[in-house]
C-alpha cells in the first residue's frame, strides 16, 4: 500500500508536467515576443544625461544592444530631453518616451552616419535618421513622449542653399529623417508625438501589417523660408497593410504620403512592390499639402482608404502624375470628410519635378475608380481634375456632397465618367463642368 501511495504522485506530476508542456507549445511567436518585452531598460540610470546639451548617442545605443543581446525589452526614455544622434533598433527592442521624456536629434550632420539607403523612390549614400530600425518584426514604439528632430539649423541651410547656389534638389541638402523603418512586419507606433524632423518624420520602407496610431506631426507650416522643407507627416513606400488613425498632422509637406520609384523604367523596380491596402481614419489635417498624397515619386498605388477625417486647410484629395514615370492608382475611396475652412476637394495634376525620360518615350498612367462621398463643410473650390497627354483618368464618383466655397470653379481636363450624385455647392446641386467625353448622373 505504501508503494501505491508513493507511486500515485509521481503519475500526477508527470501528467502536469505533460499538459503544461502542450500549453506551452501553443504559445504562439507573438506571445513569446512580449513575454520577452516585458523587462524594461531606463536609458538615465545606464548613465544617460537628460540636460538637452551632453550627446547620449553612445549610451543610448549601448542601452539598445545590451536589451537585445539579454533577450529583448523596451528601452525607456523617462522624463529629461536626452540629445542624441542616430539610434539603430535590434529585433527585440521596443522603444517607450515617457511622459515629458523628449529625444532631440543633434543638429550636426556628422552624427549621423551616411549608408546607401531608401530615398525619394532610389537608393543613394545619404543620411541616417535619428531612429532607425531594419528587420524589426513586432516592433513597438510608444508613449505620451517626444521624437524632436531639431530641424530649424537644417532649414535655414537648405534655403540658403537655394537661394545660393540655382537648381539645388531636396536631396543636395543633406538632412535627416526623424524615424525610418524598413523591411519589417507587425509594427506598431502609437501615441508619440513627431516634432520639427530635419526630412521626412516617419518613413516606412517595405514593410507590412504596420498600425500609427494616436500620433501627433508636426513642422513648420508657414510660408517660405518659416516652412520646414520636405517635412512629410508619413511616408509609407513600397509597402502593405497599413493602418493609420486617430492622428494629426501639421507639417510643411504632405500629410501622408503613399510613395514608390519613378522614372522610366519604375515598374521594373523590384525594390519597389505596389503600395496596397490603405487605410486612414479618424485623424485630423491641420496644415499641409493633402490629407493624402499619391506620389511624388510612385508607381502603383492601390486599395486605399479614407474616412471619418478633418481637414482645416490640405486638400482632400492630392495625385501627383509624373509625366516620365508609368504609374497606376485605382480603387480609392473617401468617406465622412469635414472641411473646416479646408482647401480643395481634389488636386489631380501633373508633377514634373526633377523630371527625366531618361531618353524613353513618354509612358503612360491610369487613374481609376475614385469615390468621395459624405463631404460636408467649408473649403476653397472643387479643385483641377487634369493630367499629362498619356495619362488616363476615368470612373470618378462624387455623391452626398453639401458644402461652401470661395469658388464654384472646377478644372477638369480629359476625365472619363466622372458623375456627380446629390452634390450641393452653397446651397445649390452643382452640376458636372463641361469637359471631354464626361457624364453625369443624378
Amino acid at each position: 500500500m505504501k508503494r501505491r501511495l508513493f507511486v500515485l504522485p509521481a503519475i500526477f506530476a508527470l501528467l502536469l508536467t505533460s499538459a503544461s508542456a502542450k500549453q506551452g507549445a501553443g504559445i504562439t511567436r507573438t506571445e513569446k515576443q512580449v513575454t520577452k518585452s516585458a523587462k524594461h531598460y531606463n536609458i538615465e540610470e545606464a548613465g544617460a544625461v537628460g540636460n538637452g546639451q551632453v550627446l547620449n548617442t553612445q549610451t543610448i545605443q549601448g542601452v539598445i544592444d545590451r536589451c537585445a543581446s539579454e533577450g529583448g525589452g523596451t528601452v525607456v526614455i523617462p522624463k529629461g530631453t536626452f540629445l542624441s544622434g542616430a539610434l539603430f533598433l535590434k529585433p527585440g527592442v521596443n522603444l517607450e518616451i515617457q511622459q515629458g521624456g523628449v529625444l532631440k536629434g543633434s543638429t550636426n550632420i556628422n552624427d549621423y552616419p551616411k549608408v546607401n539607403t531608401r530615398i525619394e523612390g532610389h537608393f543613394e549614400p545619404w543620411r541616417t535618421a535619428l531612429i532607425n530600425g531594419d528587420k524589426v518584426d513586432h516592433l513597438r514604439i510608444s508613449g505620451s513622449g517626444t521624437l524632436d528632430g531639431s530641424g530649424h539649423p537644417f532649414y535655414k541651410l537648405f534655403y540658403e542653399t537655394r537661394e545660393a547656389v540655382k537648381g539645388t534638389k531636396n536631396l543636395d541638402v543633406e538632412r535627416p529623417r526623424l524615424t525610418f523603418i524598413q523591411n519589417s512586419k507587425d509594427v506598431k507606433i502609437s501615441g508619440i508625438t513627431f516634432l520639427n524632423s530635419g526630412f521626412w518624420n516617419l518613413h516606412l520602407y517595405r514593410c507590412q501589417k504596420v498600425t500609427v496610431e494616436n500620433c501627433r506631426f508636426e513642422a513648420p507650416s508657414g510660408k517660405t523660408p518659416n516652412r520646414g522643407p520636405s517635412s512629410d507627416g508619413i511616408d509609407v513606400d513600397s509597402s502593405q497593410d497599413i493602418v493609420i488613425k486617430g492622428c494629426s498632422f501639421s507639417v510643411g509637406d504632405d500629410c501622408i504620403a503613399l510613395k514608390g520609384s519613378k522614372g522610366p523604367f519604375a515598374m521594373q523596380d523590384k525594390d519597389s512592390p505596389a503600395v496596397e491596402r490603405i487605410l486612414i481614419s479618424d485623424c485630423l489635417f491641420e496644415a499641409g499639402g493633402g490629407i493624402v498624397t499619391f506620389g511624388s515619386e510612385a508607381t502603383l498605388v492601390r486599395d486605399v482608404k479614407v474616412k471619418n477625417c478633418i481637414t482645416r486647410g490640405p486638400t482632400v484629395l492630392r495625385l501627383k502624375l509624373r509625366p516620365d514615370t508609368p504609374q497606376q492608382y485605382e480603387n480609392i475611396e473617401m468617406s465622412n470628410i469635414t472641411m473646416e475652412n479646408g482647401g480643395d476637394v481634389f488636386k489631380v495634376s501633373p508633377w514634373t519635378q526633377y523630371f527625366d525620360l531618361k531618353g524613353q518615350p513618354a509612358p503612360k498612367a491610369l487613374v481609376r475608380n475614385i469615390s468621395i462621398s459624405n463631404v460636408r463643410g467649408k473649403g476653397a473650390s472643387m479643385g483641377v481634375i487634369t493630367g499629362h497627354p498619356q495619362a488616363e483618368i476615368r470612373d470618378i464618383l462624387v455623391k452626398d456632397v453639401d458644402v461652401e466655397l470661395k469658388t464654384t470653379d472646377f478644372q477638369l481636363g480629359n476625365v472619363q465618367g466622372l458623375r456627380f450624385k446629390n452634390v450641393k455647392v452653397n446651397g445649390k446641386a452643382l452640376p458636372v463642368p463641361p469637359a471631354n467625353n464626361l457624364s453625369s448622373s443624378k
